[in-house]
């Protein structure tokens, strides 16, 4: 496995020049047998950088990153993120549910480059890529540090996530967002029990999810919700939209932002074979519907948004603004229901 673009130290290399997972001093694997993390494989590592640039091709809405871990417990069928564990010759399938990359030194490292004179105080996005409130950061605690860092420094951050135990961090949330911008989002595109316990299977419930909306705004922390994936044909009927919205609104979210589904190489392959397996007769629509590449076609993006913007209004709550989780209070036209803020094929890319 290549490890060289993590390790804070030079890397060992065998005969093919790739850094070796085993046997190094960059790299530390260990199993815990306890309920929760059975059949879980940490890869500790310390890496040589945290804060990350966003590439300039990149359509995301925001430039900087951090993501403390690789791979993700949840093993949503969907997610995008599969393809960058091929980077580290780990499968895209099993393997990212289950082999994860833990930076044990993040929080040391977000310290280091915020107080860089070359730092200039941007906005940092979490969760954009695998959540950093998977079951791993129960073990690993490396958001506090990571949040407390940001908050000495009253830099502005924003959160993504499908994860409870971000209310462990409330009161350090709290703490920050008196200093500086902060955003909470949750992930939660649709409340269908048997829908999630099949495509999100180490998730919490979205009730639960519902919960952390409930807490933060409780708490005077904006929180906006990504309703996301709309999946087509699974979590798409206008009964299945509406009541979804109606949960969003019902937590006291103060916006919500339709995306629908996308399928990159890596999340296309493994989404695809779990299709095949439950719902075999959905395969011929899914290969036409998204037969131009990861995105299903506009007309289905801007007919999902559409809807849900309908159900917004109509429930009171609105889609976010971008880098922000508060409530929209300006009136919107028949134009921008169809196509609010960045294309609909734009945004796609701005959850998970």
């Amino acid at each position: 496995m290549r490890w060289d673009n993590l390790a804070e130290s030079p890397p060992t290399t065998g005969p093919t020049g790739d850094m070796a997972l085993f046997g190094t001093d960059a790299v530390t694997t260990r199993t815990f047998d306890t309920p929760e993390f059975r059949g879980i494989t940490f890869h500790e590592v310390r890496a040589r950088s945290i804060v990350n640039r966003v590439p300039g091709a990149s359509r995301m809405p925001f430039e900087w990153t951090v993501n403390p871990y690789r791979g993700c417990t949840h093993a949503c069928v969907y997610c995008f993120a599969r393809k960058t564990h091929s980077y580290l010759d780990l499968d895209t399938g099993l393997d990212f549910d289950s082999q994860i990359v833990v930076k044990i030194n993040a929080p040391q490292l977000v310290r280091r480059q915020l107080a860089s004179a070359r730092w200039k105080g941007e906005h940092i996005a979490m969760g954009t890529n695998v959540d950093c409130y998977q079951r791993a950061e129960g073990r690993y605690g490396l958001m506090p540090g990571i949040i407390t860092a940001l908050r000495d420094h009253a830099n502005p951050f924003s959160i993504l996530t499908k994860g409870t135990l971000i209310l462990r961090d409330l009161e350090l949330l709290r703490e920050a967002a008196s200093v500086t911008e902060v955003g909470i989002s949750v992930s939660v595109g649709f409340v269908g029990q048997e829908l999630w316990r099949t495509v999100e299977p180490g998730t919490p419930s979205p009730e639960r999810r519902l919960d952390v909306v409930r807490a933060m705004t409780d708490n005077g922390i904006g929180c906006g919700v990504l309703m996301a994936p709309v999946i087509p044909f699974l979590g798409d009927r206008p009964d299945q939209l509406r009541a979804t919205v109606r949960a969003i609104a019902a937590a006291g979210a103060g916006s919500v932002t339709p995306l629908v589904l996308h399928l990159r190489p890596g999340a296309r392959e493994w989404f695809m074979a779990w299709l095949g397996q439950h719902h075999p007769h959905l395969v011929s629509r899914y290969e036409r519907l998204y037969a131009d590449g990861a995105y299903a076609p506009k007309w289905y993006q801007r007919r999902i948004t559409r809807q849900v913007h309908e159900l917004a209004d109509e429930y009171g709550i609105g889609p976010a603004s971008r880098g922000e989780a508060r409530r929209i209070t300006e009136s919107r036209d028949g134009t921008r229901d169809e196509a609010p803020g960045p294309a609909p094929e734009a945004t796609q890319l701005t959850l998970l």
